[in-house]
């Protein structure tokens, strides 16, 4: 689908250092994310034409009908990388790829709303609250009779791998995230913001409204690729890498999950009770204790904490690494190698 507005590469969103996980964050240890932090520079910088996953996978976990991407041998370490949104899986193409070659097992599933998962009764609420996704992670890695796992995700994914991490540690060997500690609560993000940062998250004020949940069913493509041009000013995607991914929007219930996520997150939707007591332990901003690498990307466009404000959440061994040469919010797919490499080297910790 073309794209018919010209939306430049401008970064017309004014970004703050502080966001809704920074904002829970407050008063963590500077001396340690700076005794930590690695500049990698982003040499592999690509661009993914005609690379897609030869086969998408189903299997039946949880309350979802889930597709999922599988590449590398099936007796390999497994290693599960989540994907984000406006995305879908094949962010990770080219970093499954490289993993795979060095005899990793890689899973990379669609999320709820996403590809082709399905609900399996019409009568599952789409309820896209953080820990819902987290469990159906869960529900994927009992489906397929995988124990322990290596998890890296960024956006949406990030989050979900952090609480994995945090609620489920004997689950996930070790952590990649992207953006670091995204974890949050409906209490948290119920304080304001100042201005700016208020600014940064518009689509979220957007889709509370009527208006907006109209307007996204009836614009996902050119929303979709407005967030991807906000939030990566720098990459140069062409129309194939986008409208590759932007085919996982028309999901059926890819609407009502995004919808119901953003406004989940400021207490104007109900959560599922089931996922209460999930919820109540993630509002204290548990610690995630397995070894973690956090990566961040020196042109990110769309909100983010400063690494500074979560390296005191992780009491594992941990390293964070900022990727510089303009890569933006969707490092696995602007940056691979440095992607890749970071699951190997957080295997090894």
């Amino acid at each position: 689908m073309k794209n018919n507005t010209n939306l430049g590469r401008r970064r017309f969103l004014s970004m703050a250092a502080i966001t809704f996980a920074a904002a829970e964050l407050g008063g963590v240890s500077l001396l340690k994310a700076e005794a930590l932090k690695e500049v990698i520079p982003a040499k592999n910088k690509t661009r993914l034409v005609g690379n897609s996953f030869e086969q998408i996978k189903q299997v039946k976990a949880g309350v979802l009908d889930v597709g999922y991407a599988e590449v590398g041998p099936a007796k390999g370490r497994v290693v599960i990388l989540i994907h984000g949104w406006p995305y879908d899986i094949h962010s990770f193409t080219e970093a499954a790829t490289l993993l795979a070659a060095k005899g990793f097992r890689v899973i990379v599933p669609h999320l709820r709303g996403h590809g082709s998962t399905r609900f399996l009764s019409a009568d599952t609420p789409r309820n896209g609250q953080q820990s819902a996704i987290a469990v159906d992670i869960i529900d994927l890695m009992d489906a397929l009779k995988i124990d322990k796992a290596i998890i890296g995700g960024f956006d949406w994914g990030a989050r979900t791998a952090n609480i994995m991490a945090a609620l489920w540690p004997e689950r996930c060997e070790a952590l990649v995230s992207v953006s670091g500690y995204l974890i949050g609560s409906q209490r948290g993000n119920a304080a304001p913001l100042p201005p700016k940062a208020e600014l940064s998250w518009w689509y979220q004020f957007y889709f509370a409204t009527e208006r907006g949940e109209k307007g996204y069913e009836a614009n996902r493509y050119d929303f979709a690729k407005l967030i991807w041009q906000t939030a990566s000013p720098q990459w140069q995607f062409d129309d194939a890498e986008f409208e590759r991914s932007a085919a996982s929007l028309n999901n059926p219930d890819h609407v009502a999950i995004v919808i119901n996520n953003y406004r989940w997150r400021l207490g104007l939707a109900d959560g599922e009770r089931k996922f209460d007591v999930l919820e109540e332990k993630l509002a204290k901003g548990p610690v995630i204790s397995i070894p973690t690498i956090t990566m961040e990307g020196d042109a990110n466009g769309a909100p983010h904490p400063d690494p500074a404000n979560y390296a005191a959440k992780f009491t594992g061994k941990y390293k964070h690494q900022t990727i510089s040469g303009g890569i933006g919010h969707n490092l696995p797919q602007e940056a691979p190698k440095a992607f890749a490499d970071a699951i190997i080297a957080v295997s090894e910790m």
